[in-house]
């Protein structure tokens, strides 16, 4: 578990002509073009680009395909050359790899990491044993492929700006609904939901202590969004927190008004455990949406909510080098 007193480690900011590395943890993509046009995005921005190994290698056997994802992620972060590691894309795989990853040797390398979604699993996992800072956000086949100028903004701000993380702005389509205001700071945590509850009980999910929990997750009804945070209460973890931001749950577009009923229902009703003065949020620009924020995990930040859905979230030091 993460403990307080560990060091944190933040990677060095990604400069123009630097190498950026390509891995896929979690499943492949179905869709090569897709890779194809996120490489060539990535070298028009200027950037060198090196696809690992196995790069979207497709293994029925799972300890075959452990095998090629754990030597193509240490092989990246062995590699002088890779200054920043970005992740295919989500779905299912890397929650296998936790207990047979080098932390020591990423500890002894410490570079950006990037991904959402399933990759959850191996950015908390990276934080617990290593203090490292990663970043949730867009993926090779997701979203780099043809990103938003809000996705895009966020990405390059957060990986290449020491300042960038200092004022976080949501999208203006995403409408901040304040569940309870407050003021507060603390550690961010989090990511998918699913991946996040599937990790409770385990030596890879750090300690929700003085954290600021950040969620999201897909296809998913209110019923199964109900048991995950259960889970979480019923562990004694969400009432750790000192904020919950609540991002993108599904496709909003598509929810009906009785799902989203639902779900506010439940995210107010877990919100009731919380401490009176701990400020929750829904709305946040994060999730399996085209606008993605990019969020540093383990970044110590504020967070500032009004009653009328004024919103603010900043960290309080910079979260790459320069």
């Amino acid at each position: 578990m993460f403990s307080c007193v560990m060091k944190i480690l933040t990677p060095k900011a990604l400069r123009k002509g630097e190498t950026i590395g390509l891995i896929s943890p979690s499943s492949h993509c179905a869709y090569p073009d897709k890779i194809n046009q996120a490489i060539g995005y990535l070298e028009n921005n200027g950037y060198r680009v090196k696809p690992s190994r196995h790069l979207n290698c497709i293994d029925t056997n799972p300890a075959i395909a452990d095998q090629q994802k754990l030597r193509d992620l240490h092989e990246m972060f062995l590699d002088p050359e890779i200054k920043a590691i970005i992740c295919l894309r989500g779905g299912a795989g890397a929650s296998r790899l936790l207990k047979k990853i080098n932390y020591d040797l990423i500890a002894a390398n410490p570079k950006i990491v990037v991904g959402y979604s399933d990759i959850t699993a191996l950015s908390l996992a990276i934080f617990a044993k290593t203090g490292l800072i990663t970043f949730s956000g867009p993926m090779l086949a997701t979203e780099l492929y043809r990103p938003t100028a809000y996705t895009e903004e966020h990405f390059w701000g957060m990986l290449t700006s020491p300042a960038y993380a200092l004022s976080l702005q949501n999208h203006p389509d995403h409408p901040i609904t304040c569940i309870k205001p407050g003021s507060t700071e603390g550690i961010l945590l989090g990511g998918n939901l699913s991946v996040l509850s599937s990790m409770i009980g385990t030596p890879y999910l750090p300690s929700l202590n003085d954290s600021l929990l950040f969620l999201e997750d897909i296809n998913e009804p209110a019923y199964r969004i109900d048991r995950m945070l259960s889970h979480l209460s019923n562990a004694g973890l969400l009432a750790q927190s000192k904020g919950v931001l609540f991002g993108q749950f599904g496709n909003e577009a598509e929810n009906t008004a009785a799902e989203n009923l639902r779900q506010q229902n439940i995210f107010n009703y877990y919100s009731e455990e919380l401490h009176l003065d701990v400020p929750v949020m829904r709305g946040l620009s994060y999730g399996h949406i085209k606008n993605l924020m990019t969020i540093p995990i383990g970044a110590r930040v504020k967070m500032e909510l009004s009653k009328a859905g004024n919103f603010s979230l900043g960290a309080l030091n910079p979260v790459i080098e320069t």
